[in-house]
């Protein structure tokens, strides 16, 4: 039998799962305090991060395969009734559950994430990062986290403990996600079908994804009834640490 997806199961009574994003793990969800918050929470790594393993090491890279990987875990845990909530990346797996799985999400967060396709200058830039996780590991990640928050030198000693977090993954982790990422399906008419399914939480402050982006696709939807969206004014990309009580606020709904 294949080797699960690393998990961590908190609490008990309806179940949230939650997915973390690049160069990221479980973890991150520490600030949220999630054994004061009622339910069970499963914590999940992604494959090649925190104490997963990397696999899938033939097929093309694929957030598909890591929805699957994370369906193994809930059809393990006999789970049939619960929510995700995805940063970032952990977004992108969660939306592709709800398309996806057999037995689907009943609501997705995408927290600092979203629902469409790359542009295609952001998927030359996955490739890009893809290339550097095997010449310059570590310049990237010296680089690409700090500017993850609004106010780096508020947020050092997360920084230091997120670097060091993502120094541990190897470069074909690294890159499998990068192209992963490059490659995802666009759900935008899926949204547009379901749009109730799916909550927003976002950062005003976000540099991956700005405000004016996501309300722009959204108006494109061309919907009278819209995804629930949360805007937390001072907030970046990472805001489970920057707004986190905000965040908190959110999860529960």
């Amino acid at each position: 039998m294949a080797k699960l997806l690393h998990y961590q199961a908190i609490g008990e009574g309806p179940v949230t799962v939650y997915l973390h994003g690049f160069l990221e793990s479980s973890t991150m969800w520490e600030p949220l305090n999630l054994s004061d918050i009622p339910g069970t929470h499963i914590l999940i790594d992604l494959p090649g991060h925190g104490n997963s393993p990397f696999v899938d090491m033939v097929n093309d890279p694929s957030i598909r395969f890591m929805a699957d990987e994370v369906e193994k875990v809930l059809v393990h845990l006999n789970i049939h009734d619960y929510r995700v909530v995805g940063h970032s990346m952990g977004g992108y797996v969660a939306i592709a559950l709800l398309a996806h799985a057999a037995c689907k999400p009943s609501r997705v967060t995408l927290l600092n994430s979203n629902y469409w396709s790359d542009s295609e200058a952001k998927q030359a830039d996955r490739v890009r990062v893809a290339r550097i996780a095997y010449t310059g590991k570590q310049l990237f990640i010296n680089e690409a986290i700090p500017n993850l928050f609004v106010d780096p030198a508020a947020f050092k000693e997360q920084i230091t403990a997120l670097k060091r977090e993502a120094e541990t993954m190897t470069a074909d982790a690294i890159a499998y996600a990068a192209l992963a990422m490059r490659s995802r399906t666009d759900y935008t008419e899926l949204v547009a079908q379901i749009p109730t399914s799916i909550q927003i939480i976002h950062g005003a402050l976000d540099r991956l994804v700005s405000v004016e982006e996501l309300q722009a696709r959204l108006r494109a939807l061309n919907r009278s009834t819209l995804p629930e969206v949360v805007i937390i004014p001072h907030a970046g990309h990472m805001a489970h640490w920057e707004a986190t009580k905000e965040v908190v606020k959110g999860v529960l709904w």
